[in-house]
């Protein structure tokens, strides 16, 4: 198999899946126990909270909170932030292109009495400062952003955003659930009061989520019933999969600069691959650069459906993915695309691309003939056109 999914999802190191086994077996113990079974799982969290601590550079290791996942982070900082805040206001700003665990919490917090105001991007998804500027009013409780776009690949100015809303006040929360491992990520540089990182699309366990909240940010709990987590998210906490993810972050930070170096070279290897061997192929978001994930393609193919391609890739033995993040079986076009203005029908032929750090120069070639000779066939067998007449 050659896998070219890791957008969604990535496969765990070896040094990480060897760091949890201990915590799967014999050292079964909680961080709430005062014996030494107890003791000993708290030391291995204090650990792996400063190696993510060390990936941010947070400024104090209790700025990190563990909760279940990247959606669960983002759902914590979103709600959190917008509810400890609506005695100052209930207005929020965001984009259309965030991705659904971020929207989803702000259409929660609609019903709530929360107004929204999405700001316009550009062809390429990206925010423009000024748009922010303007939309900050005295009553905006939060600003959410993602640092790069999970459908697109675009990365944002966060540091130029993040002065317009410390110059107002307002809490600023990034998502680098996708950027998170492949990108630099300063906390102090970006300026962002939140952000949230999923260590599973870093080569970490699923299972396990990561919030990094600037000490001085105030945040609701959305789950009761426990003093974990300073008191911010109740629940006995997964400790197997936090020392994983701790172990991934460690990785992540020693290795960043060759990791997007590498992943850089194969994207940029696999962009001009499919260019060359098919026409009428269409790169969303920015070409590879300092604006583009290094390890992220959304590619929209002319007169096929992307559902198809990624299907009959599956049968050849790649993974990709069709359509956009967390909406595939939705026959809407996707959130993102309509906002950079892609026609409905070449949408509809999106597949995503993502490289990872075991990925080889010789499965990027290998799927590049197969993907021009599977959209070939699809081509030839049924066109877009004749399926929708």
């Amino acid at each position: 198999m050659i896998y070219l999914d890791h957008l969604t999802t990535t496969p765990p190191l070896p040094e990480v899946i060897d760091a949890m086994q201990p915590w799967l077996g014999e050292r079964f113990g909680t961080a709430g126990a005062l014996y030494q079974l107890g003791l000993d799982a708290r030391d291995a969290m204090d650990e792996a909270r400063s190696r993510l601590a060390k990936l941010v550079n947070a400024a104090d290791t209790e700025e990190i909170i563990f909760t279940s996942g990247g959606t669960e982070a983002v759902n914590l900082a979103v709600k959190g932030a917008a509810l400890a805040n609506r005695r100052f206001g209930k207005h929020i700003i965001t984009t259309p292109i965030e991705h659904p665990a971020a929207l989803g919490s702000i259409t929660w917090l609609e019903g709530q009495g929360f107004e929204c105001t999405q700001l316009p991007v550009d062809g390429q998804g990206m925010v423009d400062p000024a748009a922010l500027g303007q939309a900050l009013r005295d009553d905006t409780a939060l600003v959410c952003l993602h640092h790069a776009s999970h459908d697109l690949g675009t990365v944002q100015p966060i540091a130029a955003l993040a002065k317009l809303t410390r110059q107002k006040g307002v809490p600023l929360f990034v998502d680098a659930t996708l950027s998170g491992g492949w990108l630099p990520l300063d906390v102090q540089q970006l300026g962002a009061d939140l952000v949230a990182l999923a260590p599973h699309r870093f080569h970490g366990p699923k299972g396990v989520g990561v919030l990094y909240r600037q000490r001085r940010t105030q945040i609701e709990p959305l789950v009761h019933g426990g003093v974990q987590e300073n008191d911010l998210r109740a629940g006995t906490e997964n400790i197997a999969a936090i020392v994983g993810a701790g172990v991934a972050a460690d990785r992540a930070a020693v290795n960043l600069d060759h990791r997007m170096d590498r992943v850089g070279a194969l994207q940029r290897k696999l962009l001009d691959g499919i260019r060359e061997g098919m026409d009428e192929i269409h790169l969303n978001g920015p070409e590879p650069g300092e604006h583009r994930l290094p390890h992220h393609l959304s590619l929209s193919t002319a007169n096929v459906e992307g559902e198809g391609q990624a299907l009959a890739m599956d049968l050849r033995g790649v993974a990709i993915h069709a359509g956009a993040a967390c909406t595939t079986k939705s026959m809407q076009v996707p959130p993102a695309l309509a906002a950079i203005g892609l026609d409905a029908d070449l949408a509809r032929g999106t597949t995503l691309w993502g490289i990872g750090e075991g990925t080889t120069e010789a499965e990027i070639t290998g799927a590049i003939k197969i993907f021009a000779d599977v959209t070939t066939k699809l081509r030839a067998m049924s066109p877009v056109e004749d399926l929708l007449a």
